[in-house]
């Protein structure tokens, strides 16, 4: 960990964290929520961040349009590819969004020395996603989509499908 990580994330109060981005932005993020300082993440207006929500955006943009709301125990983190979450988005509790993955494809060496790849997240303006669901990297949701509760989405999603499922699978579409 370098000096500046660990005084960003160490003796820098949440307090302060949370001030910055108000005034920066005019987004609420509780004092009890870790967000990185980073100039890699942006936030839209009137956008809040719940208790005990984790952002990490030290590897690779971030960017949470206007009026978006993030539920308490979520935890958002972007690599090289980028994650971007549009306006108007409902983030409910416990949902997870990493925006990079493991290489595994040699079978003689660990997973973990391999390196990792990163294709991105993106996740079109008004869209819901349920509790406990995981957005994995490389997912393009579209808008107005609804992701129910506990689902995983990996890949592409039209605009206005209603999907559920590991992995998740279109419903219906709303009309």
């Amino acid at each position: 960990m370098s000096p500046l990580s660990f005084a960003q994330r160490f003796l820098v109060p949440r307090w302060a964290i949370s001030l910055y981005y108000f005034l920066r932005y005019r987004a609420r993020i509780s004092t009890r929520a870790e967000v990185q300082l980073s100039p890699q993440f942006r936030i839209g207006r009137h956008s809040e961040i719940s208790s005990f929500t984790k952002i990490k955006s030290s590897y690779g943009p971030l960017r949470i349009g206007s009026r978006s709301f993030i539920a308490s125990g979520c935890f958002v983190a972007s690599h090289q590819g980028g994650l971007v979450i549009g306006d108007d988005c409902l983030i409910s509790p416990g949902v997870t969004l990493v925006a990079s993955n493991f290489n595994y494809s040699r079978m003689d060496v660990p997973i973990w020395t391999q390196g990792s790849s990163s294709k991105g997240i993106r996740i079109g303006d008004n869209v819901w996603i349920g509790s406990g669901a995981c957005i994995m990297d490389g997912a393009d949701i579209g808008a107005g989509v609804i992701v129910a509760a506990n689902s995983v989405v990996s890949g592409k999603v039209p605009a206005n499908a209603i999907v559920q499922g590991n992995p998740a699978q279109v419903v219906f579409f709303r009309r």
